[in-house]
């Protein structure tokens, strides 16, 4: 492959944004960076921390200006974060449905893995020490 890959930013599909903002920005410190409304709710908005970055869509945004992907399921899709400081997230988190409980793996990782407001499974892990 000749072109180089610089980032990868997922985009969730979700019928609302609204209520999916609370989880990243008030519970794991995102800042929402850019909002684009479609009528009179939320249709697009961009999440940034430390480099990494959320993009959400709503359905009606995404029928709007991309008609040939209508129909897009969360299904199969998961998130995999790595961070800092897991007893942080978990703190954070607290009342947030777990999908994985707290574990160690054995590729070397502490996590825990929630259903955030969309649907999406989210798994935040910590590499091991040693």
């Amino acid at each position: 492959m000749s072109a180089s890959v610089r980032r990868l930013t997922p985009l969730l599909v979700v019928d609302r944004i609204e209520p999916c903002l609370p989880f990243w920005v008030d519970r794991l410190g995102f800042t929402q960076t850019v909002a684009l409304p479609e009528g009179d709710a939320l249709g697009f908005v961009i999440l940034e921390k430390d480099g990494v970055e959320v993009m959400y869509q709503s359905r009606a945004s995404v029928a709007h200006d991309v008609p040939a992907l209508t129909g897009m399921k969360g299904d199969g899709v998961a998130l995999f974060i790595e961070v800092g400081d897991i007893e942080a997230v978990e703190r954070a988190l607290e009342g947030v449905e777990r999908v994985i409980p707290r574990r160690r793996t054995f590729y070397g990782m502490d996590e825990i893995g929630v259903r955030e407001p969309g649907g999406y499974a989210i798994t935040f892990a910590q590499p091991v020490a040693g």
